[in-house]
């Protein structure tokens, strides 16, 4: 939890999930600190995690890939579900594949 406020009276929260920052409400968890760690879905922490934990759950997602589908690039995704690969890449094997790949 990076910072902690009130918003229509409702506790809510703005966390970091590996350098995105969203805001989360705090109903369930009204007692959670700035600091803390906690499982979060669909906007709303669920559980408050160690410092440990948090790291090998966040690890884990990475590794599931977890963080980029819920965090990534909504452009690349819809180009994903449409069926087309993404014209766009930091990887410049990757770009000329696909250059080629084009009639």
């Amino acid at each position: 939890m990076l910072d902690i406020g009130e918003r229509d009276g409702t506790r809510m929260a703005t966390v970091d999930f590996g350098g995105v920052q969203k805001e989360v409400c705090l109903e369930y968890l009204p007692d959670l600190q700035v600091g803390e760690y906690a499982i979060v879905h669909v906007g709303f922490a669920l559980q408050r995690l160690d410092e440990e934990s948090a790291r090998q759950t966040l690890e884990l997602f990475e590794q599931l890939g977890m963080l980029q589908e819920e965090f990534g690039d909504p452009w690349e995704q819809a180009a994903a579900a449409g069926g087309d690969p993404w014209p766009f890449s930091d990887d410049p094997d990757a770009a000329a594949a696909q250059e080629e790949a084009r009639p």
